[in-house]
């Protein structure tokens, strides 16, 4: 019998309840597997362009993605640590990035040698979004590693 024994685990996060559940599967899976976490949360660049076109000038664009970026790696570094406090023997790894999000999650797994990526099925943006083919879909038909998709 094989088994498949992941070593590197993607966890995409967009900070929500589902993305939570992701990451609770992900520790189980690296606790069993003596596995490393690695987090990542995308500033979806999709958002400048808008801002800019409809509504705000550059340089609040600027600074309100320069507070997301450090939001966001805040929020990382709080949930790597409380996985760290718990004591499991994890070791998570977590990054920022700007861009489209699921290139930069595809990218990642590539960079990185990730063999499974644990994603929620869905995120902050809806249902409505992964049927007419949001991020999740995208990983999921272009990832070249295993993709678990947890249920909300």
């Amino acid at each position: 019998m094989i088994m498949f024994a992941p070593k590197k685990i993607l966890v995409p996060t967009d900070f929500s309840v589902y993305a939570d559940n992701a990451m609770k599967q992900a520790i189980d899976i690296a606790l069993q597997n003596k596995a490393k976490i690695y987090l990542l949360h995308v500033i979806d660049d999709g958002f400048q362009q808008c801002a800019v076109d409809y509504c705000l000038n550059e340089g609040d664009v600027r600074k309100i993605l320069e507070d997301s970026i450090k939001n966001a790696k805040e929020k990382l570094q709080q949930e790597a640590k409380k996985v760290m406090d718990g004591d499991s023997g994890i070791e998570i790894i977590y990054d920022t990035k700007r861009g489209i999000p699921y290139e930069e999650i595809l990218k990642e797994q590539e960079e990185k040698g990730i063999d499974l990526i644990v994603i929620a099925s869905h995120g902050k943006t809806g249902i409505l979004s992964n049927l007419m083919g949001g991020v999740v879909d995208k990983v999921m038909k272009k990832a070249k590693c295993p993709v678990l998709l947890v249920r909300s």
